[in-house]
């Protein structure tokens, strides 16, 4: 059964860091496509970064200050946050699509898989 697992979450002061796990479990990462998502309380879903195993997408939003880095020997992708701001504030997703496209995309709608979420809180 594939699964996806986010760790990582908590509290962190604006201007600090979290780096976000996503394991992944019945599957192996080469084949997919993982996404990292967010949904702040009162909006939408929305993208934060992508990863295809060849390329790696970006909104404008955190382009510059998160990064994606996957380990597929642990089958773990995850999301390393800096220069946090308030405004980061949400529920984070991973979710996984199978794709043999090198482009991956930052679109909810693209992904089959999800996982539970983890809450991430920027504040003072």
């Amino acid at each position: 059964q594939l699964q996806l697992a986010e760790s990582g979450g908590g509290l962190v002061q604006p201007g600090g860091s979290l780096r976000l796990s996503c394991a992944a479990s019945g599957f192996t990462l080469d084949d997919y496509h993982i996404g990292w998502f967010r949904q702040a309380p009162g909006k939408e879903r929305e993208g934060v970064s992508c990863a295809s195993g060849i390329t790696t997408g970006y909104a404008r939003s955190v382009k510059g200050r998160f990064n994606i880095p996957r380990d597929n020997g642990k089958n773990t992708v995850y999301l390393q946050m800096n220069s946090l701001k308030p405004k980061d504030t949400a529920i984070y997703y991973c979710a996984a699509v199978k794709s043999v496209q090198p482009m991956c995309l930052i679109l909810p709608m693209e992904y089959d898989y999800w996982g539970q979420g983890t809450q991430v809180t920027v504040s003072s």
